[in-house]
């Protein structure tokens, strides 16, 4: 029992800086696509004004909520694999 709960909270930490890593680097490309379109539709007012709203919108859109399953995957995973090693 001990090996499981020592092997969750590791597994919690190992994920959860994969999940900051993955969230970091895809807010970083959403910000460099804004700027691009910012550039590309002829400059309508002010960058960071542009930017900040887009970057609002990605914060409470679907592709953000998928970087959850970071979390849920895995889990779901390991507990398949303890399942099927122990009751199969």
């Amino acid at each position: 029992m001990f090996g499981f709960v020592r092997l969750a909270v590791v597994g919690f930490l190992v994920l959860s800086v994969v999940y900051f890593i993955v969230r970091v680097y895809l807010r970083s490309v959403h910000r460099e696509e804004l700027e691009k379109d910012w550039e590309q539709a002829g400059r309508p007012g002010e960058r960071h004004d542009y930017v900040e709203k887009g970057l609002r919108e990605y914060e409470g859109s679907l592709q953000r909520k998928l970087i959850l399953l970071v979390y849920v995957v895995p889990a779901i995973l390991v507990l398949a694999l303890i399942y099927v090693t122990n009751f199969m």
